[in-house]
């Protein structure tokens, strides 16, 4: 994960009680644009990132939080993304998928060499979660 993502969103977490992202890498940036319990769920909490890949850019593979369902909204470029045992699929500005919680994203990266993209990603989490996003280990096989 790089240092400024982590920084950035130790951040959000120690002024909303939101846990950490991370996983991600120099081949990613990730901004934190919005976090906030739900008051009328318990427990739950909304936790939107911006990733923005440079040209080639990709995070590492991880997984996610048991808890965290995520909507990824492409907001520029096109994206690159493979989600457990999926077929990976491009997203172009516009489209959205979406990962269920759990889920092991195997690829995420910008799916150009030449333009950058960007994804917003909006987790719907338990509040108590530490992680929302995981390293795979090395050891484990894609």
């Amino acid at each position: 994960m790089s240092k400024i993502l982590f920084s950035a969103l130790l951040a959000v977490a120690a002024l909303s009680s939101v846990p950490a992202t991370h996983a991600h890498t120099a081949g990613d940036s990730v901004k934190p644009n919005f976090s906030h319990a739900i008051p009328n769920i318990p427990g739950k909490s909304l936790v939107a990132v911006e990733v923005s890949y440079p040209p080639g850019g990709a995070s590492q593979p991880h997984t996610h939080a048991k808890s965290a369902f995520i909507y990824a909204y492409v907001v520029s470029g096109s994206i690159e993304s493979q989600v457990n045992d999926q077929p990976a699929h491009v997203y172009t500005a516009g489209q959205a998928f979406y990962e269920e919680p759990g889920a092991h994203h195997r690829i995420s990266r910008n799916a150009s060499k030449t333009e950058p993209a960007k994804l917003l990603a909006v987790f719907v989490v338990d509040t108590a979660d530490t992680a929302l996003t995981t390293p795979q280990d090395a050891g484990e096989g894609r």
